[in-house]
């Protein structure tokens, strides 16, 4: 892990604990709140580990904030539109490997978060996967991607769009020794 994305992961974790604390609920009550266990609350907060988009989603519909709360400590606040321009976007590093760009940070109340992501290429034996509630859509915009999802293996290039259940064991790696590039959508 990075030294900045250590550093993200306890900034995020402070503002994790701080809501909660703020909404003056126990680390049992918010678990119970958001379907996970205390021992999972417990090590998000202490900010050691990569906390997932779905588990702060969740945290953040129980709290009623919007997830850019959780995520940079200030608040959305534009609920007609937000225009994301080229290059701009919210850098969320909320997975080690992988630069994520928030691109709905600025709007209030969003019921999806979309995000532009770019995945460096790696050894397939360094494809970590990861499982979460909600589901996911990804449209390729650039390189070649290697999608392990629920045992098996996608390759998408640009133009391919693949929308799947978060709760399959999901990892990913660029090919062709370049970054693979494409939009995601959680909800």
């Amino acid at each position: 892990m990075t030294e900045k994305a250590a550093t993200r992961y306890k900034e995020i974790a402070q503002r994790l604990r701080g809501l909660r604390e703020g909404m003056d609920f126990t680390q049992e009550e918010l678990a119970a709140k958001v379907d996970a266990t205390v021992e999972l609350v417990q090590l998000y907060e202490s900010g050691e580990s990569e906390i997932p988009v779905s588990f702060l989603m969740d945290v953040a519909h129980a709290c009623e904030v919007d997830l850019t709360t959780l995520l940079s400590g200030g608040q959305a606040f534009l609920q007609n539109y937000t225009v994301v321009r080229s290059g701009e976007g919210l850098s969320t590093s909320r997975r080690k490997d992988y630069d994520y760009k928030n691109l709905a940070a600025r709007f209030s109340g969003r019921f999806m978060e979309p995000f532009l992501v770019r995945v460096p290429p790696k050894e397939r034996e360094q494809v970590t996967c990861i499982s979460h509630k909600g589901q996911e859509f990804s449209y390729m915009l650039e390189g070649r991607l290697e999608l392990h999802l629920g045992g098996k293996i996608e390759i998408l290039e640009p133009g391919d769009s693949v929308y799947f259940s978060s709760s399959l064991p999901h990892g990913l790696r660029g090919l062709d020794g370049k970054d693979a590039v494409f939009v995601s959508v959680i909800i």
